[in-house]
Protein backbone atom coordinates (compact mmCIF):
# COMPACT_ATOMS: atom_id res chain seq x y z
CA UNK A 1 0.00 0.00 0.00
CA UNK A 2 2.83 2.59 0.37
CA UNK A 3 4.05 1.99 -3.18
CA UNK A 4 0.61 1.80 -4.01
CA UNK A 5 0.23 5.67 -2.26
CA UNK A 6 4.03 6.62 -3.39
CA UNK A 7 3.27 6.30 -7.47
CA UNK A 8 0.34 8.59 -6.91
CA UNK A 9 2.56 11.27 -6.86
CA UNK A 10 4.18 10.19 -10.34
CA UNK A 11 3.81 12.47 -13.79
CA UNK A 12 0.37 11.67 -14.96
CA UNK A 13 2.79 10.83 -18.30
CA UNK A 14 3.68 7.56 -16.18
CA UNK A 15 0.36 6.84 -15.43
CA UNK A 16 -0.29 3.78 -17.46
CA UNK A 17 3.94 3.00 -17.56
CA UNK A 18 5.47 2.80 -14.69
CA UNK A 19 2.50 3.58 -12.22
CA UNK A 20 1.06 0.58 -13.71
CA UNK A 21 3.48 -1.54 -13.23
CA UNK A 22 4.78 -1.03 -9.58
CA UNK A 23 1.51 -0.92 -8.54
CA UNK A 24 0.77 -4.21 -10.83
CA UNK A 25 4.15 -6.06 -9.34
CA UNK A 26 3.26 -4.88 -5.80
CA UNK A 27 -0.15 -6.56 -5.85
CA UNK A 28 0.41 -8.99 -7.80
CA UNK A 29 3.06 -9.55 -4.48
CA UNK A 30 0.04 -9.99 -1.88
CA UNK A 31 -2.12 -12.04 -4.62
CA UNK A 32 0.30 -14.93 -5.54
CA UNK A 33 1.62 -15.17 -1.64
CA UNK A 34 -2.70 -15.65 -0.81
CA UNK A 35 -2.63 -18.20 -3.57
CA UNK A 36 0.16 -20.35 -2.36
CA UNK A 37 -1.48 -20.28 1.33
CA UNK A 38 -4.97 -21.22 -0.31
CA UNK A 39 -2.55 -24.39 -2.31
CA UNK A 40 -0.43 -25.36 0.70
CA UNK A 41 -2.41 -29.03 0.62
CA UNK A 42 0.00 -29.39 -2.89
CA UNK A 43 3.69 -28.61 -1.95
CA UNK A 44 4.37 -28.33 -5.42
CA UNK A 45 1.89 -25.52 -6.36
CA UNK A 46 2.96 -23.73 -2.93
CA UNK A 47 6.43 -23.68 -3.99
CA UNK A 48 5.12 -22.84 -7.38
CA UNK A 49 2.97 -19.68 -6.36
CA UNK A 50 5.70 -18.56 -3.42
CA UNK A 51 8.28 -18.49 -6.33
CA UNK A 52 6.09 -16.35 -8.28
CA UNK A 53 5.61 -13.90 -5.38
CA UNK A 54 8.93 -13.67 -5.03
CA UNK A 55 9.79 -13.05 -8.97
CA UNK A 56 7.31 -10.16 -8.63
CA UNK A 57 8.77 -8.64 -5.62
CA UNK A 58 12.05 -8.67 -7.26
CA UNK A 59 10.49 -6.93 -10.32
CA UNK A 60 8.88 -4.47 -7.84
CA UNK A 61 12.49 -3.95 -7.19
CA UNK A 62 13.23 -2.84 -10.41
CA UNK A 63 10.14 -0.41 -10.65
CA UNK A 64 11.86 1.26 -7.41
CA UNK A 65 15.13 1.77 -9.09
CA UNK A 66 13.25 3.13 -12.43
CA UNK A 67 11.32 5.35 -10.01
CA UNK A 68 14.39 6.73 -8.50
CA UNK A 69 16.38 7.22 -11.62
CA UNK A 70 13.65 9.17 -13.17
CA UNK A 71 13.44 11.51 -9.59
CA UNK A 72 9.83 10.14 -8.79
CA UNK A 73 10.97 8.79 -5.48
CA UNK A 74 14.03 10.36 -3.30
CA UNK A 75 16.57 7.82 -2.33
CA UNK A 76 15.83 7.34 1.07
CA UNK A 77 12.15 6.81 0.85
CA UNK A 78 13.05 4.35 -1.93
CA UNK A 79 16.19 2.64 0.12
CA UNK A 80 13.77 1.85 2.65
CA UNK A 81 11.03 0.09 0.63
CA UNK A 82 13.60 -1.31 -1.15
CA UNK A 83 15.21 -3.14 2.25
CA UNK A 84 11.17 -3.88 2.86
CA UNK A 85 10.94 -6.26 -0.26
CA UNK A 86 14.93 -7.54 0.65
CA UNK A 87 12.82 -8.88 4.10
CA UNK A 88 10.07 -10.41 2.11
CA UNK A 89 12.00 -12.21 -0.68
CA UNK A 90 13.96 -13.43 2.32
CA UNK A 91 11.15 -14.94 3.94
CA UNK A 92 9.51 -16.38 0.68
CA UNK A 93 12.79 -18.08 0.03
CA UNK A 94 13.01 -19.41 3.37
CA UNK A 95 9.54 -20.87 2.62
CA UNK A 96 10.25 -22.22 -0.74
CA UNK A 97 13.21 -23.70 1.08
CA UNK A 98 11.51 -25.57 3.51
CA UNK A 99 7.59 -25.88 2.36
CA UNK A 100 6.99 -29.05 4.50
CA UNK A 101 7.43 -26.24 7.71
CA UNK A 102 3.60 -24.73 5.80
CA UNK A 103 2.02 -27.16 3.71
CA UNK A 104 -0.49 -29.25 5.31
Amino acid sequence: MLLFRLSDAFPAKEQYSLTDQVRRSSRSVCANLAEAWRKRRYPAAFVSKLSDSESEAAETQVWIEFAVRCNYLSSEVASEVYREYDEIVAMLVSMIRAPQKWTL
